[in-house]
């Protein structure tokens, strides 16, 4: 993976949201660059440790190389956020002190043009995560008819204009089957009527992101997430959550709300400020909601 250069999202508010002390068990489920894992890990030490996880092999063995030789008490795994209940068992946890989530795409896999992830590029158009699990996307645009296409779109990217888009995917397959990051991009701006084709964002980026997230099951992954990680946490142990679009923050909020496990610290989500969307564009969207646990559930 080329390298890039990350800047870890809402970093100081997570902090002020975990409130890492010497002695703690954190988890970052999300290590990504490892930016709030190596602030977490500072925090938690002497005596403490903090317990970072990935489902991208390429973040994983990134963060083994960038982490060496610092003397930090931290553990890495190659594993979904979802298997925390697994990992904590295998490791004989039984409870933590707090775990963040920094869902979504993280800039080295965005920047990393041969993954699929980017319009930008001209990759394989792939968009796993891990590369041994799961379908890409390509295949995905291969296999599905039309209509479930359409559907796929509209849910999971909230994009108005779903049906024209697969039905151009459809018409593709024959003479033309997408199997590149700019095949798509150029089929769905030719799609996108061009009235529509001026705003703030690319026409193909509500499209990739549906993809995305149906390649990686991601919502039901942050679903299953919020139902197994309460009964982990000690009572008082915080839960921070850091999502990019309506669909997961409307997830992390319901279940914050209605889980009796649960108390909502946050009535509203957290959002950056101006200076840090100067400095990392790419946070603009971030939204962060935390939970605590109760003392008596």
């Amino acid at each position: 993976m080329p390298p890039t250069e990350h800047i870890p999202v809402l970093l100081d508010e997570v902090i002020a949201a975990l409130s890492p002390q010497p002695g703690q068990t954190i988890i970052d489920g999300t290590l990504g660059a490892g930016g709030h894992a190596r602030r977490l890990a500072q925090l938690v030490d002497p005596g403490g440790r903090l317990l970072a996880l990935d489902l991208d092999p390429q973040a994983v063995a990134a963060a083994e190389l960038g982490f060496t030789g610092q003397d930090l008490p931290l553990s890495l795994c190659h594993s979904s956020y979802v298997d925390i209940p697994e990992v904590l068992d295998t490791l004989q946890i039984t409870t933590v002190d707090g775990v963040l989530l920094d869902l979504g795409l993280s800039s080295d896999q965005l920047s990393d043009r041969e993954r699929g992830f980017s319009f930008a590029g001209d990759g394989a158009l792939d968009m796993r995560y891990d590369p041994q699990q799961g379908e890409p996307a390509w295949r995905l645009l291969e296999r599905l008819s039309g209509e479930h296409l359409a559907d796929l779109i509209f849910s999971y990217g909230e994009e108005r204009y779903s049906r024209r888009i697969a039905r151009a995917i459809v018409r593709s397959r024959q003479a033309d089957p997408v199997r590149t990051s700019s095949q798509l991009a150029e089929l769905v701006q030719r799609a996108v009527p061009r009235s529509a084709d001026s705003g703030r964002i690319h026409p193909a980026t509500r499209t990739f992101q549906a993809l995305r997230i149906a390649v990686n099951d991601e919502l039901r992954s942050l679903e299953n997430f919020l139902r197994r990680m309460p009964e982990h946490l000690h009572p008082g142990g915080r839960l921070a959550i850091i999502s990019f679009h309506s669909l997961e923050d409307r997830r992390v909020k319901e279940a914050f709300r209605d889980d009796p496990r649960l108390q909502v610290i946050t009535r509203r989500p957290i959002r950056p400020s101006e200076a840090e969307i100067e400095r990392n564009p790419r946070s603009r969207s971030a939204k962060m909601r935390v939970a605590q646990r109760n003392e008596s559930t």
